[in-house]
């Protein structure tokens, strides 16, 4: 048995003053690949905090941060459409020291027992950033369904203050079949 196996995975939401850190912890995680890419950041960090402040007060934004044995080592970003039942994910990271031991896949998990009643679930992520695209399709069942470049720009990010708006993207998308549906035809529910 693994040390990750022994640990509790959960959820909360974020304080008002939890979203300095928040901020500061997903910019870090997610430069690692873009440094990884690019090289040094010399326009700022990704995204901009002008992005994920507008995550933070988005129409239907629920902050969490992801908790592991009480200790604060993720978060996410969600937008719930009560109505729809089209959710998405905006913004997902695990801290950098914390990356490769399963807590994303847990997490995620978590997220989705919180949701019950979601039907889709979206989320984008850079071409470049290999490591998300496994984590989303590969772990998550996410499939990717559009890809957004210069030729075929993503139409919500117009007006994006993030440099890399201009990129690259592949737009996610997974469908998720009610619980109910799955008992009815004999499968558990993904």
């Amino acid at each position: 048995m693994t040390d990750l196996e022994t640990t509790t995975i959960s959820l909360d939401i974020a304080s008002e003053s939890d979203l300095p850190r928040f901020r500061r912890d997903l910019q870090e995680a997610f430069a690692i690949a873009a440094v990884e890419a690019f090289g040094p950041l010399r326009d700022g960090p990704i995204p901009s905090d002008a992005d994920v402040s507008a995550s933070f007060t988005a129409p239907g934004a629920v902050v969490h941060r992801i908790l592991l044995n009480g200790q604060w080592v993720g978060g996410a970003v969600v937008s719930i459409d009560e109505e729809s039942n089209h959710n998405s994910l905006d913004l997902f990271y695990v801290q950098a020291g914390d990356i490769g031991r399963g807590i994303g896949r847990r997490a995620w998990s978590a997220i989705e027992a919180l949701y019950p009643q979601t039907q889709v679930w979206t989320t984008v992520t850079p071409c470049f950033e290999r490591r998300n695209i496994h984590f989303y399709v590969n772990v998550c069942g996410f499939h990717i369904v559009e890809y957004h470049h210069a030729g075929n720009p993503d139409p919500s990010s117009q007006g994006s203050s993030d440099d890399m708006s201009d990129d690259e993207m592949f737009r996610f998308e997974k469908r998720v079949q009610p619980a109910q549906d799955a008992k009815a035809m004999g499968t558990d529910s993904p």
